[in-house]
């Protein structure tokens, strides 16, 4: 199946920022052997492939080097941008493997911006086995944890281990055992891990190892910040509806806005932009 590939970063406005991600266009997907390749080609941290090529509702699946993921945040940003770029503003029914997920999508001053709308959001304590093993693959102390943000397994599509550091030290240096993290994480099903510091009720810094795909680290991670305000919110550790900044990618050369919405209730909006990082080729 023939379609137009697209390379994109997201939560940015510089091609050097944000997240990579292809966006591959169609009239049906290919099977998921061809999305395989296409995306391990591709190399980003994941390709989404979207089909048919016109109408409000599409469906969509996310593909990492390595294997396929069930939603992606920063691949649905780039999705929505090409298809406010192609289809024109307003609001598109994105059927992913976890459901529907609406992406507004709107031009401002010359920039297509896209809002996802995460489903809604679930968490569950984090249970001191598995944040102990995290640990030790990550090269981190217990007491270097910011206590008053509990770890906590949260979902807003896919699962994410959040961790909450201290101090801002503690997060500028990352560098763990891939093989060890890989293999736990993929154990437990969890997509990233979201290891975060508050530099202020509104304002988070984020750096997110995605091992699970084959990438040692995301700029940016949509999926996350959903899930990350899902947890603040059902944790009554702030007040509904409330906004957010997430700043990740800073110590990878790669700088990414994240804007979060979050509700009373229901899913999670993250917000971002995209730029182009290569001319449109064809893909099979």
């Amino acid at each position: 199946m023939t379609g137009t590939l697209y390379r994109l970063s997201a939560f940015t406005t510089d091609p050097h920022g944000g997240n990579p991600a292809g966006v591959w266009l169609g009239e049906s997907l290919p099977d998921p052997a061809t999305m395989q390749r296409i995306a391990a080609e591709v190399g980003y941290s994941e390709t989404a492939f979207v089909a048919p090529l016109t109408g409000a509702r599409r469906t969509v699946r996310y593909y990492s080097p390595q294997v396929e993921i069930d939603f992606c945040g920063h691949a649905t940003i780039a999705t929505g941008v090409m298809l406010g770029r192609l289809g024109g503003a307003g609001t598109y029914t994105l059927e992913t493997a976890v459901g529907e997920v609406p992406v507004t999508v709107s031009q401002e001053d010359g920039e297509w911006h896209a809002a996802l709308m995460s489903v809604t959001p679930e968490q569950r304590p984090a249970e001191p086995a598995l944040v102990n093993e995290v640990l030790d693959c990550l090269g981190w102390d217990a007491a270097e944890l910011d206590v008053t943000l509990p770890p906590m397994l949260a979902y807003a599509g896919v699962w994410h281990l959040v961790l909450a550091a201290a101090e801002p030290s503690r997060l500028d240096r990352l560098d763990y055992d891939f093989p060890a993290l890989q293999a736990l994480m993929q154990e437990r099903r969890l997509a990233t891990l979201q290891l975060v510091w508050r530099e202020s009720p509104t304002l988070y810094h984020a750096r997110d190892p995605f091992p699970v795909g084959g990438v040692v680290e995301d700029p940016a991670t949509g999926a996350a910040a959903a899930a990350l305000g899902g947890y603040l919110r059902d944790a009554g550790l702030l007040a509904a509806p409330a906004r957010l900044t997430i700043l990740q990618g800073e110590a990878m050369g790669r700088p990414s806005r994240l804007d979060v919405a979050i509700p009373a209730t229901g899913g999670i909006e993250v917000s971002g932009t995209a730029v182009d990082l290569a001319p449109a080729t064809a893909a099979a």
